[in-house]
């Protein structure tokens, strides 16, 4: 409000504007599937040990209908190296998280997401060696 000029009687002010990133997912869109903070937190954790070790530089996050995609780049104008994937319809089946690769081939899939990230272990180790 300005002190010099008042607010005619009745006036509303907008609601304020969330940025798209502060908004939850189920606002969005109430359909979509969505990483949960536990799963979140480990594969930023996993994230942020190779972003340190220099092999990784972006991220995306997409919450769509039938999955939850977390994308790993190492550079922002590529596609990605890595898609880490939550889809919930194959949690019966094959297990509901996915490790999949650029070029598309699923490099490891399984029902617990600590099993799943393993594979990055194994890759730094084999680097390392």
């Amino acid at each position: 409000m300005n002190a010099l000029r008042p607010e005619p009687k009745g006036a509303t002010l907008p609601p304020p504007m969330l940025a798209s990133t502060e908004q939850e997912p189920s606002r969005q869109n109430p359909d979509a599937v969505a990483f949960t903070r536990e799963e979140l937190s480990r594969i930023l954790s996993l994230y942020g040990q190779f972003v340190a070790a220099g092999d990784w530089r972006d991220y995306a996050i997409d919450h769509l209908k039938e999955a939850a995609i977390f994308s790993i780049f190492r550079r922002a104008a590529e596609t990605p190296l890595y898609r880490i994937e939550k889809r919930p319809a194959l949690a019966n089946r094959q297990g509901a998280f996915a490790v999949v690769s650029m070029t598309g081939v699923i490099l490891k899939r399984g029902k617990d997401l600590a099993q799943v990230l393993k594979l990055f272990d194994r890759r730094t180790l084999k680097l390392a060696g």
